[in-house]
């Protein structure tokens, strides 16, 4: 396995661009299986998950054409088969958004059980139990989930999710858009990936309307056609940047970001003593306060609250910051696996349950470290780039399969980061972008 290493202690300066948002970009890809016509989507980031998902379309028998690494033309007119393999499933969660097109397009679906981060319990009882309800036959089979219409397409209905789900949102409104009928989904996530999804829906002809509230409603239809999209920036790699600035005492200008996807971070990095400025829609500037940075508390909460993935990052940050902060995960319930890696830096973190007090300012010193999942690896980054000495980062696929050519990037702003290949590896190349 790839490893990183690291050696800290340089700020970061220069300027920094964001790319796509992974999470709007696998349901997105996932969506072009409704239609028979050609997608073509923009700004798609080079990452080992998109790779996956890409290979997914292409096993069940989609054509993909790629111009460049960041745009990718689908034409799902040909589908030959209606299984996402284990093989894929396994190392990928978000391989379970290839249930809601399949049986909405064509009224079977059957995919293995997802595999992912290690981070907890991410049931998709809540997919399958929305399923049943716009009139599919659900079961359990030797790991695989199988889910049919019985005639063939699916029924609108009302739904209520008795918990905000992204990715079930996202399925749900797939599944729903060749329906029979008006679906309406209350208590449906407002994560800005949902209304990107929902705009490209919307582009090949589906009828969506209140994506981005907690009420969406969708008016089936016969079929979908072509269209042309451009994926959002990502808010979570924007987020780890901002850090990334912050906790190195450097300063950064970051483009082709969407601020307005990231209130509740900026607000918060604000209060710290992080300086944010906005010069224009798509682009922050970044530096810490004179004053330094000050420790607070956060709680994570579905958006537009502070986000589950930025927690991690920000843990990092507060190891830097003068008193003491109280972490609430409210998301995950094993999403603290980076605090045993970031104590072994010499990060002052107890952990009770569903909180983890941090004590600050400590003095971080490089140190072999595992990666637990594709935050976790951000938080160990951030942590090295801060730290006395060397880090050695293993495990270093998860962040692949969320940061595009993460090394690239850190170097490109100053960071003594590089790349220990495996020659196994099956990484993203960090030449691309």
């Amino acid at each position: 396995m790839d490893k990183f290493l690291i050696k800290g202690g340089t700020p970061l300066h220069g300027k920094i661009a964001i790319s796509g948002a992974k999470n709007s970009a696998l349901p997105c890809l996932a969506a072009t299986l409704l239609s028979a016509k050609t997608v073509t989507l923009h700004n798609v980031p080079y990452v080992r998950d998109l790779i996956t998902q890409r290979r997914l379309l292409e096993d069940l028998g989609a054509t993909t054409l790629t111009p460049d690494v960041h745009t990718h033309k689908i034409t799902a007119a040909h589908i030959e088969s209606f299984e996402a393999p284990y093989e894929l499933v396994k190392t990928m969660r978000a391989s379970v958004l290839a249930l809601g097109p399949l049986l909405g397009r064509f009224g079977k679906a059957k995919v293995s059980l997802p595999g992912g981060c290690a981070i907890g319990t991410r049931p998709i009882d809540l997919h399958l139990r929305a399923f049943e309800k716009l009139g599919a036959v659900v079961s359990l089979e030797s790991g695989d989930v199988v889910a049919k219409a019985p005639k063939g397409r699916l029924v609108g209905s009302e739904l209520d999710f008795e918990k905000v789900t992204v990715t079930g949102t996202e399925n749900v409104m797939m599944a729903a858009v060749l329906a029979e009928g008006t679906t309406v989904i209350h208590n449906a996530a407002c994560e800005p990936e949902i209304p990107d999804l929902a705009d490209l829906l919307n582009k090949m002809g589906a009828k969506v309307s209140g994506a981005g509230t907690p009420k969406i409603t969708i008016e089936g239809v016969e079929a979908l056609g072509e269209a042309e999209h451009w994926i959002i920036p990502d808010r979570i790699e924007t987020g780890t940047f901002i850090v990334a600035a912050a906790i190195t005492n450097g300063e950064l200008e970051i483009t082709s970001c969407r601020p307005d996807h990231l209130g509740a971070v900026i607000d918060m990095l604000r209060e710290v003593g992080v300086e944010i400025d906005q010069p224009d829609p798509t682009t922050l500037h970044v530096r810490n306060s004179n004053a330094g940075l000050r420790s607070k508390d956060i709680t994570t909460e579905p958006y537009p609250l502070f986000p589950t993935d930025m927690q991690a990052q920000y843990m990092a940050l507060m190891t830097q910051a003068e008193g003491t902060s109280v972490v609430t995960e409210t998301i995950f319930e094993n999403r603290f696996m980076h605090a045993s890696e970031l104590i072994r830096m010499g990060a002052d973190i107890e952990i009770h349950g569903n909180q983890a007090t941090v004590k600050g300012k400590v003095r971080l010193k490089g140190a072999p470290v595992l990666a637990s999942d594709l935050r976790a690896s951000a938080s160990l980054v951030l942590a090295g780039l801060c730290a006395e000495g060397e880090t050695l980062i293993d495990r270093v696929y998860h962040i692949d399969r969320g940061y595009e050519t993460i090394v690239r990037k850190i170097s490109s702003i100053g960071g003594n980061i590089e790349r220990l290949k495996d020659h196994m590896s099956t990484a993203a190349p960090e030449t691309s972008g």
